[in-house]
């Protein structure tokens, strides 16, 4: 076997665990989750990556990577009025959803018809504000925020992926060499926590339904697209239905939905991990054993970053969200025709509006599809007009 094929798969994990992890710490932040919720969180994720990864690539005989849903955390940590226990009933139906997605292909395809330019005008709305409140992190510890954001940008002209963890880790240990960090916290077991459900309209309507939207327009649509771009060509619905079952599995002990991945995929599918495409489904239980370990330290990494500096957590959050940030707003663009449409849907999504106690995620992608269906309307009119 070609030393390759390890190493590919634990940089994919790295990378996707290192680089994101601070927007899952900002998301349970959001919903009021205590750090015990928050290790579970954690923990209850890096499970569902290893169970997924291990089963559906063995299953397959392809590179099937999983990976939490970084947009639909940072819809998450983007949400305002919910609790923990909403936020799992959330959950639920979220995986749920996924799972009917997978089983019945007219649902499948009823989510690929929304507008792409709609749908990503939403998504750059929810995290746009991400990237906002890094740059207003640098009048707040500036001596330690302006070199690291020098630093991403540098790294990532040679390295996009290892860009954001080299910042984490450059800032960690400035942070505490500085006496930013008060002491590093005992290291203990991860432990899973179960939570109860909370079901309500306004989470169903205003986190759930996004959620779902979210996990599968810009993160199973986007994995099934790597992987056809690698040559593969896996039937989508028993993916996405797995990856449902799993999220609703381990919804009650805090993990929000996982889906395909599509940055970490990319690392583990193309000809530098081997030759021979049909040798490259052996990344996915090295990818697995890399979140095994992550999944029994969880506790640990959650711990330490409760004691970094807010201004550092913020800063990374905003860095790992910008690559997205940037796809986004080129895809809602891209269409001259469904610029307006977009344009509303980023709007409305970035007021975080909230109407009738639910999110403004929500109404930015029904504010979207108005717009979208009346200029359709009159192209429409215009057509018979002039017949």
């Amino acid at each position: 076997m070609r030393i390759s094929i390890p190493i590919s798969a634990f940089v994919a994990a790295i990378v996707g665990f290192g680089g994101t992890l601070a927007i899952i710490i900002a998301a349970a932040n959001a919903v009021g989750a205590t750090q015990l919720q928050t290790a579970s969180w954690v923990t209850a994720l890096c499970i569902a990556m290893a169970v997924e990864s291990l089963w559906l690539s063995w299953r397959t005989k392809m590179p099937i990577i999983s990976a939490w849903s970084t947009p639909g955390a940072a819809l998450i940590a983007a949400s305002n009025g919910f609790s923990m226990g909403e936020a799992v009933g959330a959950f639920l139906i979220a995986g749920a959803l996924l799972v009917l997605t997978g089983l019945f292909k007219p649902l499948t395809r009823l989510i690929s018809k929304i507008p792409a330019s709609v749908a990503s005008g939403m998504l750059a709305g929810i995290l746009v504000s991400f990237a906002l409140n890094a740059v207003k992190t640098i009048p707040v510890d500036p001596w330690l925020v302006l070199p690291l954001i020098a630093a991403f940008f540098l790294i990532r002209l040679w390295n996009p992926a290892l860009s954001v963890l080299a910042v984490l880790i450059g800032g960690g240990l400035a942070a505490f060499l500085t006496g930013r960090v008060g002491g590093l916290p005992t290291p203990e077991l991860s432990t899973l926590t179960l939570i109860a459900p909370v079901f309500t309209a306004q989470a169903a309507i205003g986190l759930a339904l996004p959620l779902y939207l979210v996990t599968m327009a810009s993160q199973n649509l986007s994995g099934l697209a790597v992987l056809r771009a690698a040559g593969y060509d896996p039937e989508p619905g028993p993916l996405i239905s797995f990856t449902g079952l799993v999220s609703v599995i381990l919804a009650p002990f805090g993990a929000s939905t996982s889906n395909l991945a599509a940055i970490s995929a990319a690392i583990c599918t193309g000809p530098d991990v081997h030759p021979d495409p049909a040798e490259r489904w052996k990344t996915g239980p090295f990818y697995a054993l890399a979140y095994v370990v992550f999944a029994i330290f969880g506790a640990s990494l959650v711990a330490i970053f409760a004691v970094l500096p807010q201004s550092l957590i913020v800063l990374v959050a905003g860095l790992a969200l910008m690559g997205p940030l940037t796809n986004a707003l080129t895809i809602s663009l891209k269409d001259e025709h469904d610029r307006m449409a977009a344009t509303t849907a980023f709007v409305v999504t970035a007021s975080g509006l909230t109407l009738f106690g639910i999110g403004a995620a929500f109404w930015g992608l029904v504010a979207g599809l108005v717009v979208v269906t009346l200029d359709y309307l009159k192209r429409a009119a215009a057509g018979r007009t002039v017949r």
